[in-house]
């Protein structure tokens, strides 16, 4: 849990500053799930610079509480939290210092979303909150008040999280709460989890990750793990102390996230999964009469090919949908099956291609109309599926035929400019299983749509 804020303050001499506003978010990685907002009565004059940033003057706080009479709802929104700050030693010192006159040692555990932007965001010029929500298109109300400066903090921060993939933060969050509580039962994990698509992460209770997985209901998906009879399902209900998760919304996402945080964090009981899962694919090639045949083959890493499957039945059913919807002659497209040593194919409608009564050009039009749908080479286009929740979408970016990352967006706002898309991108390497991710889920979703650039 965190406990994100912000503070603003009389100004003046080190360590003689009053708080004159705070406001303090509870995030617990997903949402925030308590709020604390109020002035604060500091006693002493605000400096004339600090109103005029802030609006806030001495005639708006004679009424409000000092801090003695909100410092108990501090120490409880806060207790077992992170918190977190941008400029974090400021805002901490303050509070430290507040608590410090009335005889209290407050002490938490920190983080700074200026030094994790400067790590996670490092292509930013400015690191500065007010150039940082500017360029990553976050909404902000009320600069440089508490409410407007904390809210615009916690939005940061989810895009922080998000851009983590060694998930450094999460395991220092769950480190901390490890230290104040026994691991909870199993069934206790599964119920504060959501029936949703995303990724998830299943940690011991240092906060390491011992495997990640994606799916369509995480919280179904998690249950199978607490309850499978297998050797590995027995060891992660060994190891479990905690899951975490992250929400997509988009199929594809979770897959993308999935298979790049296998590789970055390397999970002891992903390694199944560390292998490439898609042994199939589908190649062009000339005939001797000037035909485009397509061939669902073992795939080979040295050659291109058109698109890739998990099993040979994926490809057979593929490969005879796509001879249906784009009229090409099934003869034509053999397959051929490595047990039986031998090509397989049924003739159910032929337009002539089988036996030279449509010329090659006209067939293979039909043919690489198909490839193009795949084969998105120097294309620069960004695939748009559903949000986290109903007021977004999200978009995939593949710039020059090379993915480039993925992000969430509002609905209301559409995407129409690259060089935008780009400020709120999460970036991700692009590779030989990414590419074929992409490519498996243009085939099979019904929800994606291309917008091509």
């Amino acid at each position: 849990m965190y406990a994100i804020l912000d503070i603003e303050t009389t100004g003046g001499q080190y360590n003689e500053e009053g708080i004159t506003e705070i406001a303090i978010y509870q995030f617990d990685g997903h949402e925030v799930v308590d709020q604390f907002i109020s002035l604060v009565n500091p006693e002493i004059p605000i400096q004339p610079f600090v109103v005029k940033l802030t609006g806030i003057n001495n005639a708006m706080l004679r009424s409000a509480p000092k801090f003695y009479e909100i410092a108990k709802r501090i120490i409880e929104i806060t207790d077992g939290c992170i918190i977190v700050a941008h400029n974090a030693s400021f805002d901490f010192r303050i509070l430290r210092t507040e608590f410090r006159r009335l005889g209290y040692d407050f002490e938490r555990q920190t983080l700074c979303t200026v030094e994790l932007a400067k790590i996670l965001l490092p292509e930013q010029t400015s690191h500065s909150l007010g150039k940082l929500v500017r360029a990553l298109g976050i909404p902000m109300a009320d600069r440089h008040r508490a409410s407007g400066d904390a809210m615009a903090t916690v939005k940061l921060f989810k895009i922080l999280l998000e851009k983590d993939v060694t998930k450094t933060i999460v395991k220092s969050m769950i480190q901390t709460e490890s230290v104040k509580k026994l691991a909870p039962r199993l069934n206790d994990i599964v119920e504060s989890l959501p029936s949703r698509t995303g990724v998830y992460y299943i940690h011991r209770e240092d906060g390491t990750i011992i495997y990640i997985g994606k799916s369509k209901n995480i919280k179904k998906r998690i249950n199978q793990h607490f309850t499978g009879t297998t050797n590995k399902c027995k060891k992660i209900q060994l190891e479990v102390f905690t899951v975490t998760y992250e929400e997509t919304g988009s199929e594809l996402i979770a897959l993308l996230k999935e298979s790049h945080e296998i590789k970055a964090n390397q999970p002891i009981y992903n390694r199944s999964q560390r292998r490439s899962i898609f042994q199939w694919a589908l190649y062009d090639e000339l005939d001797s009469n000037g035909y485009i045949n397509l061939k669902l083959q073992k795939a080979d890493g040295r050659r291109r090919e058109i698109t890739s499957f998990t099993s040979l039945q994926e490809g057979k059913n593929t490969l005879f949908r796509i001879s249906a919807q784009y009229q090409l002659c099934q003869k034509l497209n053999g397959i051929y099956d490595t047990q039986q040593h031998c090509f397989q194919y049924t003739i159910k409608e032929c337009d002539g291609a089988c036996i030279g009564k449509i010329a090659p050009e006209i067939y293979n039009q039909r043919v690489q109309e198909f490839i193009d749908t795949y084969l998105f080479e120097n294309k620069t286009l960004v695939l748009i599926d559903r949000g986290r929740n109903i007021s977004e979408r999200s978009a995939v970016l593949i710039e020059n035929g090379i993915y480039k990352g993925y992000a969430f967006y509002d609905l209301n706002y559409q995407i129409r400019n690259i060089d935008i898309l780009k400020n709120i991108l999460v970036s991700m390497p692009s590779n030989r299983d990414t590419r074929k991710i992409i490519q498996s889920q243009m085939r099979k979703s019904k929800s994606l749509k291309q917008l091509i650039f």
